[in-house]
């Protein structure tokens, strides 16, 4: 069997990096930050003025990751970013999990860790939207994309939940997750839904 692929992924302040490099080590898999792939590598493509982020060269990330897949000595490779689904290349790709939060828990996260103004709203209404589960079904088959609730979730069992899956004996699914619902009937979405 070749070498699995993981994607980790979900909206800024979820707990991908956490997870992910938990996983990395109870699977001796590479681990591989997007985020700093793409500054050591210089994979930009310029600056995002208005949002004070780099901007992805998405052909040199790919052509990257395909590299690092390619020559990997270690029997999984396990990537770690929101944008993961965009660019890692599809027929390599073993399974994608999108973890989300409650946004009322996510707000706080993001809040204690400086995001404010548009960037907090942008990615909450990501959060709330499904944007990178959308993004992960779109690139890959239902079957290999899983959607995990990590909302008041420790890390621990984050990870027995994703092993559990890998291994066969828990079911991977997507679809149950509604926060545009949970929050109209809450009646808070405009307080957290403001793009």
């Amino acid at each position: 069997m070749g070498i699995q692929v993981i994607l980790v992924t979900g909206t800024p302040c979820i707990g991908k990096t956490t997870v992910s490099k938990r996983l990395a080590t109870d699977l001796d898999a590479l681990y591989v930050n997007l985020t700093e792939l793409a500054e050591k590598e210089n994979l930009t493509a310029g600056q995002d003025e208005k949002r004070k982020t780099a901007i992805i060269n998405e052909t040199k990330m790919r052509q990257k990751i395909r590299e690092i897949i390619r020559t990997t000595g270690k029997p999984a490779v396990l990537i770690d970013g929101h944008y993961a689904s965009s660019v890692t290349p599809r027929a390599v790709v073993t399974k994608v999990f999108v973890l989300r939060r409650n946004p009322v828990e996510l707000k706080q996260m993001m809040e204690n860790r400086g995001f404010k103004g548009q960037k907090l709203w942008e990615n909450l209404a990501s959060e709330i939207l499904d944007v990178c589960l959308v993004e992960a079904l779109r690139a890959y088959k239902k079957e290999k994309v899983c959607e995990l609730n990590v909302t008041g979730q420790t890390i621990e069992t984050v990870v027995k939940d994703v092993l559990a899956i890998l291994q066969g004996r828990k079911n991977c699914c997507v679809g149950q997750i509604d926060w545009l619902g949970l929050l109209e009937e809450k009646g808070v979405l405009e307080g957290y839904l403001r793009i």
